[in-house]
């Protein structure tokens, strides 16, 4: 457990979750007991009650996605704790030397981890992003919106992460796109041992774009590379300017700051040039778009943005 967010530390509760081979009363919603229809093999692999194995892994395919470490627990579900802060505890501790020695060597296995997705990303010729922010700026919406207005140009595909239910990644399956859901229980990030095993699900096509699109939180999430090209933090005219400055680690991890719902703007309070400065502050080697995914401003830089990272 974790000593700082009180996140679920093991893989066991993290399920991937095909949601084309999820039958329709399990789509929208979790059973009482917090679980979808289906289960997780212990390669990693999603395999939903009733329905076959996923799609793609059918007549025994292999995608290449072998990092040689399946079939056991990549640093999350040996029965330690998953510690990514610092103690609680204000008093002197004798095990503060271990907790701190422990959280360095659960975030050297997922870095390691995540070199391997890097590696098999970029041999594919696969840009892959991280999407991260709080809840309710606006992730999926700018995800349908680029995936509907770039359709026949990139070819893209998502990982969504999220606590429980399948309702983001019915949004985006509702755009075309393919897509596969992590839900992670209790934990509040997305870390790369989860992602190699949504890669692996998903399947994505050489020179393509993967959307990792992370639980919504403005603290852990930071912590984790996936082996992504790149992090994207996406903040909002609705949570105030003041977040860069609270949430420093997140907005200094950002390769790209996305400044969304501008357009309501004109009904808040918000100072643009003070968020700006913040982000400035904790991160001046940050690229900083401002847009509205709902009415379209700014998006042709962010597609522009994109493009650039594709390549010819």
């Amino acid at each position: 457990m974790c000593a700082t967010c009180g996140c679920s530390e093991g893989a066991a509760g993290v399920r991937v979750i095909d949601p084309a081979l999820v039958g329709p009363a399990e789509h929208s919603h979790a059973h009482s007991d917090g679980h979808v229809h289906g289960h997780v093999h212990g390669d990693g692999h999603m395999h939903a009650d009733g329905h076959g194995h996923e799609a793609g892994h059918e007549a025994g395919h292999d995608y290449g996605h072998d990092h040689g470490h399946e079939g056991h627990s990549h640093g999350h579900g040996s029965g330690h704790s998953h510690e990514h802060g610092q103690p609680v505890a204000a008093a002197p501790d004798p095990d503060r030397g271990h907790t701190i020695a422990l959280e360095q060597r659960v975030l050297a296995r997922n870095d390691e981890l995540a070199e391997h997705n890097r590696r098999w990303l970029t041999e594919r010729a696969i840009l892959a992003v991280n999407l991260m922010s709080s809840p309710g700026a606006g992730k999926t919406t700018l995800l349908e919106r680029t995936i509907v207005d770039l359709a026949g140009e990139l070819p893209v595909s998502v990982v969504e992460g999220d606590q429980e239910t399948l309702l983001d990644a019915d949004r985006i399956t509702a755009t075309g796109c393919r897509v596969v859901q992590i839900n992670t229980g209790s934990g509040c990030h997305l870390d790369a041992e989860m992602v190699d095993r949504g890669l692996r699900a998903l399947a994505p096509p050489a020179r393509s774009v993967v959307f990792i699109e992370n639980v919504g939180n403005l603290v852990c999430p930071a912590l984790f590379d996936l082996g992504e090209a790149a992090k994207i933090v996406i903040t909002s005219t609705t949570e105030g300017a003041d977040k860069p400055l609270k949430y420093p680690r997140m907005f200094a991890a950002a390769d790209l700051v996305l400044l969304n719902k501008v357009d309501l703007l004109p009904y808040l309070t918000f100072d643009v040039p003070a968020c700006l400065a913040a982000i400035r502050r904790v991160n001046p080697r940050a690229t900083v778009l401002q847009l509205s995914a709902t009415r379209g401003d700014g998006l042709a830089a962010w597609y522009d943005w994109l493009r650039d990272r594709v390549g010819p």
